[in-house]
């Protein structure tokens, strides 16, 4: 099981799709607030169609009650930004796995992100593009994060 933590998400809609990918992938979802929504949004429900009360969820009141919780876990904390040039799939994710993503229009904090650089990762893209919608890049890192380890899964054991 991988982790799924969205720092400050902003778009009801794309928390609610990344709530079905992490029902599909039998990953955890940690929503940091602030968030410009509430979690019960009918937005974000709908988005999340009838998954929605299958996912494995935790919201966190701050990014600093988050890292209190989880710091002994840094050494498995990936970043996505477009700030990094070290493409995903160079990445080593193991299951457990703590992967990042920040808000649709501010990303991730640079703080956050040098608590582990190393662990900075990004979705390559051409020169016309800035960035992905938030639900897409979860997409594209978690399905890689799960190849990786795909036999070792146990949710894809029965595949």
């Amino acid at each position: 099981m991988f982790n799924i933590v969205l720092v400050h998400p902003q778009i009801p809609q794309n928390t609610g799709s990344i709530g079905r990918i992490c029902v599909n992938t039998d990953s955890k979802l940690h929503i940091i607030k602030p968030t410009c929504f509430e979690i019960n949004d009918k937005n974000v429900k709908r988005a999340g169609l009838d998954y929605w009360h299958l996912l494995d969820l935790q919201v966190w009141e701050s990014l600093d009650e988050f890292l209190e919780a989880n710091i002994d876990k840094i050494d498995r904390f990936f970043f996505s930004t477009t700030k990094s040039k070290k493409p995903y799939f160079e990445a080593d994710f193991k299951d457990g796995d703590f992967i990042f993503f920040g808000g649709e229009s501010t990303g991730l904090p640079m703080g956050l992100m040098q608590k582990k650089w190393q662990n900075a990762v990004t979705i390559p893209m051409g020169k016309n593009g800035r960035s992905l919608n938030l639900s897409v890049a979860v997409g594209i890192v978690l399905y890689d994060a799960i190849r990786q380890n795909f036999g070792e899964l146990e949710a894809f054991e029965s595949f």
